[in-house]
């Protein structure tokens, strides 16, 4: 269980085919954010709740099958990408954004990036047009694994606002029109939706 408040950014060492089991292999650099973590922790990379298979000097392995890859963006990360990082909340935690379970519903595309000086609005496409049943203004939707509030719901389309520090602080800052993001929609509402006619 994770709250979507990304702790900081990590870089991705090597992504691979995995030798047995698993579909593919990837190595991140943690650092301080390792500190704690023990073989068999849950950590959430860019919204996807991922599991420690091996760690030495500040570095992860984590180990996915193909349901993660063609579910999720994680297929497009390469070495030297930063991508957004949340270790499992512990019991008597301060819940700061929402409950995030790192299962990703699917994928999305952003449509606009909008910069003004005090805030950020950034429109995105849903890849599954299903999801959108999930979603409503002012609800709360995990992009890349980070809490956002929904602004606006068109379709299949939806907007966020980010302030600066979310900019700063997550790989949101980096991301451009034409990038892919994760997704998972609050789940609450998802029981909604699939009991709604």
């Amino acid at each position: 269980m994770f709250t979507g408040i990304v702790e900081g950014l990590a870089v991705v060492k090597s992504v691979g085919r995995a030798k047995k089991g698993a579909d593919t292999v990837m190595r991140v650099r943690l650092g301080k954010m390792a500190k704690g973590l023990k073989r068999g922790d849950s950590v959430c990379i860019n919204g996807a709740c991922l599991t420690v298979t091996k760690l030495a000097k500040g570095e992860a392995q984590f180990e996915m099958v193909a349901e993660t890859m063609r579910r999720t963006s994680l297929g497009s990360v390469r070495p030297g990408d930063r991508v957004n990082i949340e270790r499992s909340m512990k019991v008597g935690d301060r819940l700061e954004g929402h409950f995030v379970l790192g299962h990703v519903d699917g994928t999305a595309t952003i449509l606009d990036k909008i910069e003004k000086q005090s805030e950020t609005t950034m429109w995105f496409a849903l890849d599954d047009r299903s999801l959108s049943s999930a979603l409503v203004p002012k609800g709360s939707v995990a992009v890349d694994g980070i809490s956002l509030t929904v602004v606006d719901v068109d379709g299949e389309k939806f907007s966020v606002s980010l302030i600066p520090h979310t900019l700063e602080i997550t790989s949101l800052g980096s991301k451009r029109p034409g990038d892919r993001v994760n997704i998972e929609t609050d789940v609450l509402s998802k029981y909604v939706a699939k009991r709604l006619p």
